[in-house]
C-alpha cells in the first residue's frame, strides 16, 4: 500500500486542481538560507533567478527528508536543485559553496511602516471597492491573497494596465486566490475613476478586485511599506515608487514577493503552485 504524507497529498491535490500537465524537470538554484523548519519541511531561501522559472525573490522551498538539510546553517550560501515532478516539488542535493549576504535583522526599531519578513503577518488595511464601499484585507481572511498597486496617472500607459491584465489573468487561472489590485493615489484615483478605467476588464472575475485609497492615506502607506514597496509626490502631482508584489496566505502571513512590475504571469504562477501547499 502507498502511503503519502500530508504534504504530499496537498501538492497531489494542487496539481489537481490546477490541471498541471505531467512533468519531471530539474532547475538549478543558487541562493542564500534565510531559516530552516525541519516540522515544515520547508527552507527560506533567498535565491538568483532561476532560468525558465522565476526571478530573484525570497521563498519557501519544500524538501523530503531532513537528511536533504542536515549541516546547513542559516546565511550559508548554497547550489541546489528544485525538482518539478508529478508528486511533489522539492529542493535537494543542497551544497554550501560559501557564506551569503544575509543582513542581521533586528525588530528593535520595528513599527507598522517597517517592510515585513516572509512569514511575519501583513496588518490590516481598509479601503474603498469599486462602488465605494468599505472593504478591508481581513475581509478575505481564510483565503490566500495576491496584492499589486497602480495608479491611472502613470505616465507610462502601458504599464498600469499590463498589471491589471497580469492579475486579471492570474484570476482565471488560481479561482480560489483573491487577487487585489490597490490604488496608491487617494487624491484621484476614486472608486468612481477607478471604475471607469479598470470595470469593465474585471467585471465578471468574482475573484479580481480593484480598491481604492481615498480617505484611507494610512492605510495604503502601511500597506506599501509593509509589502516592501513605498510612494511619494502624490499631493504635488509628481508620482514616484518603488512597488512590489505580494502573496500572502488565509492568514496574512507573507509567503512571497515580487519587486517592480516586470514579474511575468509564468513565474508567479509556478511559485503560486509552489507555495500553495498549506
Amino acid at each position: 500500500m502507498c502511503v503519502f504524507t500530508n504534504l504530499q497529498i496537498r501538492y497531489l491535490l494542487l496539481l489537481t486542481l490546477f490541471g498541471c500537465s505531467a512533468r519531471d524537470e530539474i532547475y538549478p538554484v543558487v541562493g542564500t538560507i534565510h531559516s530552516i523548519d525541519l516540522d515544515e519541511k520547508k527552507v527560506v531561501i533567498a535565491h538568483d533567478t532561476i532560468p525558465e522559472l522565476m526571478n530573484p525573490m525570497v521563498m519557501p522551498f519544500p524538501f523530503l527528508h531532513d537528511d536533504d538539510v542536515k549541516g546547513l546553517e542559516i546565511g550559508d550560501s548554497v547550489n541546489f536543485e528544485l525538482v518539478w515532478d508529478d508528486v511533489l516539488p522539492h529542493a535537494r542535493k543542497f551544497k554550501v559553496v560559501g557564506t551569503g549576504n544575509l543582513l542581521d535583522y533586528d525588530d528593535f526599531f520595528d513599527d507598522e511602516y517597517t517592510p515585513k519578513q516572509i512569514g511575519q503577518i501583513i496588518d490590516n488595511a481598509a479601503f474603498l471597492n469599486l462602488d465605494g464601499e468599505d472593504v478591508s484585507l481581513s475581509d478575505f481572511d481564510g483565503t490566500y491573497r495576491f496584492i499589486s498597486f497602480i495608479f491611472t496617472r502613470c505616465p507610462m500607459p502601458n504599464m498600469c494596465p499590463a498589471v491589471v491584465m497580469k492579475n486579471n489573468t492570474l484570476a482565471n487561472r488560481f479561482p480560489n486566490i483573491n487577487f487585489i489590485l490597490v490604488s496608491f493615489d487617494y487624491k484621484y484615483d476614486t472608486p468612481e475613476v477607478l471604475k471607469s478605467y479598470y470595470g469593465d476588464v474585471v467585471e465578471g472575475i468574482q475573484n479580481c478586485k480593484v480598491w481604492s485609497s481615498s480617505g484611507n492615506v494610512e492605510n495604503v502607506y502601511k500597506l506599501i511599506r509593509q509589502s516592501g514597496g513605498n510612494f511619494w509626490g502624490v499631493e504635488t502631482n509628481k508620482i514616484g515608487h518603488t512597488l512590489s508584489s505580494i502573496l500572502i496566505d488565509d492568514e496574512r502571513k507573507l509567503l512571497a514577493n515580487w519587486t517592480g512590475e516586470d514579474w511575468t504571469v509564468l513565474e508567479v504562477s509556478r511559485a503560486v503552485e509552489l507555495l500553495m501547499k498549506k
